[in-house]
């Protein structure tokens, strides 16, 4: 079997624009010291990301815009919740080391599933928790160039798959503690 997944190595910086005013700083920055890295066709990125660099080679340049509605869709009001302070509570008491405003925490349903919720108020009782991706709502502009571009390996495939399928609360595509290099940048699904 010939192996066609491409092991791409990133450099680039993410802009985001929002009701068409793009923000004058990154909100993201991969450099060669950190890049970010991705095996094409295993569904680790956005659709739209990879369609935009699959085909580069190494040292080719890249600027592309991907609208909201390609990269994590609008924003809903109605995914923001107040849930008991109670669920948040380790030993009777909130970590503020972890549960603060601005947090990305993961959460698990009754179903068993799990997400990634942002905190977005913490009350006397109650946490207001926002369940819309953190980039829902904006367009992501994506400025950068390709370190390396080659055939990625069995071994490497194999490796990846593996580590997307131990990781939890992301389902194994971002890098909140997974593999994939992005930290939760627009690249990431």
């Amino acid at each position: 079997m010939e192996i066609d997944n491409k092991y791409m190595t990133l450099a680039y910086r993410l802009y985001t624009i929002e009701d068409g005013e793009e923000d004058e700083e990154p909100v993201e920055v991969c450099n060669r010291r950190h890049p970010f890295e991705f095996i094409t066709k295993l569904n680790m990125v956005l659709p739209a990301f990879e369609a935009n660099v699959a085909n580069l080679e190494r040292g080719d340049e890249f600027d592309f815009i991907i609208p909201c509605k390609d990269a994590y869709g609008d924003f809903h009001e109605n995914m923001m919740f107040d849930v008991d302070q109670s669920i948040f509570l380790v030993d009777g008491k909130l970590d503020f080391n972890y549960v603060y405003e601005g947090a990305v925490v993961p959460m698990q349903a009754e179903d068993g599933s799990r997400f990634n919720a942002t905190i977005i108020e913490i009350k006397k009782d109650t946490i207001t928790i926002d369940l819309n991706h953190p980039r829902a709502g904006q367009d992501l502009h994506f400025v950068g160039h390709v370190i390396d571009s080659r055939l990625a390996t069995n071994g490497e495939i194999g490796e990846m798959l593996n580590a997307m399928s131990e990781c939890e609360g992301c389902g194994g595509s971002c890098n909140e503690g997974c593999s994939g290099g992005c930290g939760g940048c627009g690249g990431c699904r």
